[in-house]
């Protein structure tokens, strides 16, 4: 053991607890890069990563502490602290297993869940998971298990009603904001559902980024059971309560690479259900050249898991295959989805007819899937009704005054058209290119920028005429965009 002078750098690495040493200490107590030692302070003890500078900004004797580990310990720099080298913890025994191709326990997969929540994992570690997981695959046992730790070691929301109500799309179109109209259907008509969503992470928006424009998507877990209680539901982000916080980390490290081992896939979907009760629980799948389902066999097979895995856990399961070919709605980006919804919830006539049919779609089938209705056209008829009424769009308005309304910022003020070289008929549309354009316009983070789909698949287009219209705002976004290869976004014949 050794005492050191804490020197606090103030920077936060993500609640991470880091500590950096020099050469020479490093070598005194022998330990590597990315290997751990224990801190202790008074009565305070906690275990830190190593990072060691090859440089003199740290004196023999000196620790440097990260933002996280120095709130952590809550020390001054009049404080010594011990230092000691920590074991590695049993579970990278377990995570080289996985790597030999051997499958895990409950218990084993139980404790790497629990080390990760608890930061005694390495970003490295939790890497070398990822990858064994992705090369050696998960069982469905395996799956099921890694589910239900990613929610005992998060949070859960519990509902005493019969049908729980949820749905998934698994992503890869643009715009496709169908929550923010399923979840106001579905609870006036006296469903629970409360729904988590994402932010985004490749796309131009996610549906918590594209209702937040509208509403307060981070609200504590006990606020979100009083909203589900009082109005039915909620749609609010995933990250900003305690649920699934593994998964978290665990996206964290997979996207570097865009590691999607199935079945931690299928468990990070999963988790979100089951931590908020859900037992009647809708999956879409999109297929397409351009989706991340390219076919029909890949569709089938995932939808068979999905079934699989949702029996093990208890819940009524319902998968549909849809369509990746173009986007869904005409805006892309969080201010221009959020005026699609709204429009489609106020029966407007200039609403999306694509986004609301496959709004009524899922509603018909989530219906469906309570056994309430003998034929499917009455469920359809029963979620119709529902909207038209303007009862859809009131449920809405109870949900976002729930949660917290916001103003919704507009749309951005700079726009750069880009028209069709020729006439004829569109035959393709790159849904990434158009994704990667909404991007670059500078969504989500700036919510009034993106994308608005001028022209659909099918259609006729004259030259000279709109396909798309980019917004922006500022002029430096659009010279983004203008570098970017736009023109092949549509293929028109």
């Amino acid at each position: 053991m050794m005492t050191f002078k804490p020197k606090k750098i103030p920077i936060r690495v993500g609640n991470r607890y880091i500590a950096i040493l020099n050469e020479n200490n490093a070598k005194e107590l022998d330990v590597r890069t990315a290997e751990r030692i224990i801190l202790t302070v008074k009565s305070k003890e906690i275990t830190a990563i190593v990072d060691i500078t090859e440089k003199n900004e740290l004196k023999d004797n000196e620790i440097g502490l990260f933002a996280e580990t120095w709130d952590k310990l809550k020390i001054t720099t009049k404080d010594k602290i011990r230092v000691k080298p920590a074991q590695k913890p049993k579970t990278d025994k377990y995570i080289k297993a996985k790597l030999e191709g051997k499958p895990l326990t409950a218990k084993e997969i139980d404790e790497i869940v629990e080390d990760i929540v608890n930061d005694d994992l390495s970003d490295i570690e939790m890497t070398y998971f990822v990858a064994g997981c992705f090369a050696r695959k998960l069982s469905d046992r395996e799956t099921v298990n890694l589910t239900k730790s990613i929610v005992k070691h998060g949070g859960q929301l519990k509902f005493k009603d019969k049908i729980v109500m949820d749905k998934h799309c698994i992503g890869g179109v643009p715009g496709n904001r169908t929550t923010m109209i399923v979840v106001p259907i579905i609870t006036a008509l006296g469903y629970r559902m409360p729904k988590t969503s994402s932010r985004a992470i490749t796309s131009p928006s996610g549906t918590a980024d594209t209702m937040e424009v509208l509403a307060n998507v981070t609200n504590e877990a006990s606020k979100l059971k009083k909203i589900a209680m009082k109005v039915g539901g909620f749609i609010t982000w995933g990250g900003g309560v305690d649920l699934a916080a593994a998964d978290d980390k665990l996206i964290r490290v997979r996207y570097p690479l865009k590691l999607d081992p199935q079945g931690m896939l299928l468990a990070s979907i999963m988790a979100k259900k089951f931590s908020v009760s859900s037992n009647h629980v809708l999956i879409d799948i999109p297929i397409g050249p351009q989706g991340k389902v390219k076919d029909k066999k890949d569709a089938a097979k995932l939808k068979k898991r999905f079934f699989t895995i949702g029996k093990m856990l208890g819940m009524r399961m319902k998968v549909i295959i849809t369509s990746a070919d173009q986007p869904v709605g005409n805006g892309i980006g969080p201010v221009l989805e959020a005026i699609d919804v709204i429009k489609v919830l106020k029966n407007e006539p200039d609403a999306p007819k694509d986004l609301r049919d496959k709004a009524i779609k899922l509603v018909t089938e989530l219906l469906y899937l309570t056994k309430k209705y003998s034929f499917k056209y009455q469920a359809r008829k029963t979620a119709i009704k529902t909207l038209e009424s303007g009862k859809a769009w009131e449920q809405f308005q109870k949900i976002i005054k729930a949660q917290g309304k916001r103003r919704m910022p507009k749309v951005g003020e700079y726009k750069f058209v880009v028209r069709s070289g020729r006439s004829g008929k569109v035959t393709m549309i790159k849904n990434k290119l158009i994704a990667t354009i909404a991007r670059s316009a500078g969504a989500p983070k700036d919510p009034g920028a993106g994308v608005y789909i001028n022209k659909k698949l099918g259609e006729k287009v004259r030259k000279g005429e709109a396909l798309f219209t980019v917004y922006a705002e500022n002029k430096t976004r659009i010279g983004y965009v203008r570098n970017l290869e736009y023109k092949k976004a549509y293929t028109i014949k």
